[in-house]
């Protein structure tokens, strides 16, 4: 996978092998490798980090493995070496039958090489596709951590991720009872002043003014009652 500059691998590359030291068992190296564990298996597997490496994240099986590294800083590449090739089965005619028997080593087998080597280094992608990209999040805390202005010129405090007011409001905002409605002023506040704020008006005129923040940043958005074709009147996370 190519991307477009060392600093936007950097930091997801970092999570990638963390997660698979971390996360990653030895028998997880079968499966990459489209084995199952089984009590007859003779052999070595090696989950491995070798930071110093030129190709430091590596999962063996006997002679064969599954590799991650970064290429030149900026490519992220995974692929799959097999020295053993007898471990794997090609369909072909034996002595008697076609059928499925060991894979033999000839470039009349490079096509069964290619299949179980992108199978193998398809299955390594899946287990770290759990990992996110933190890039994408930063133009977003950005945004959040700036101050900025509404339509009248007034001006809207930043956020502080750190600060505890701001957190209960995203908090509040952000349960999951409002995913598929929205929610209310009143639910916001009862969340954030308890059930005695449900008839404060003050209360209700205050939560107007933290739900702005937000709704100036593009984070929530207000559904009006005739455009929500009868559902609640309220913001929604975008």
């Amino acid at each position: 996978m190519l991307f477009t500059s060392r600093t936007a691998l950097h930091a997801l590359y970092a999570r990638l092998l963390r997660h698979a030291t971390l996360c990653l068992r030895a028998e997880d190296v079968l499966t990459f490798l489209g084995r199952k564990l089984h009590g007859r298996f003779a052999g070595e597997l090696l989950n491995d980090c070798r930071p110093l490496a030129r190709r430091p994240r590596e999962a063996w099986m006997k002679a064969s493995w599954s590799t991650m590294y970064d290429k030149h800083g900026c490519v992220l590449r995974v692929e799959t070496v097999i020295y053993e090739p007898y471990e794997f089965n090609v369909r072909r005619r034996g002595r008697r039958t076609l059928g499925w028997h060991p894979l033999p080593k000839g470039v009349a087998y490079l096509p069964r090489y290619a299949a179980v080597s992108a199978a193998a280094n398809q299955r390594y992608l899946d287990a770290l596709a759990v990992v996110d990209d933190p890039a994408p999040a930063h133009p977003a805390l950005e945004r959040v951590v700036q101050p900025v202005r509404d339509p009248h010129g007034r001006s809207s405090r930043a956020f502080n991720p750190a600060a505890a007011a701001d957190l209960a409001l995203f908090t509040a905002v952000l349960r999951g009872e409002h995913t598929l409605q929205g929610f209310r002023n009143r639910e916001v506040r009862t969340h954030l002043f308890g059930p005695t704020a449900a008839t404060d008006r003050r209360r209700r005129a205050q939560v107007s003014r933290l739900v702005k923040r937000p709704h100036l940043r593009g984070l929530v958005a207000k559904v009006p009652a005739r455009a929500a074709g009868g559902l609640r009147n309220g913001g929604t996370p975008s």
